[in-house]
């Protein structure tokens, strides 16, 4: 069997670039960390809501 092997170098930014730019403020760090949670919580909600739908359409 063939093996997969993730590329975790996928990202194309040059070491330098990485190096060279300032890092984010708290405040950035902060704003990514809320659309993240709420994107989160939005994927969570949906699942949810399926798995309510897929149970009442079996009671029926």
């Amino acid at each position: 069997m063939g093996r997969i092997i993730k590329n975790n170098y996928a990202n194309g930014a040059l070491l330098k670039d990485l190096m060279t730019v300032p890092p984010m403020t708290a405040e950035q760090h902060a704003e990514i960390m809320r659309k993240r949670i709420a994107h989160r919580r939005m994927v969570e909600e949906a699942k949810e809501m399926k798995t309510v739908s897929e149970d009442r359409f079996e009671e029926e």
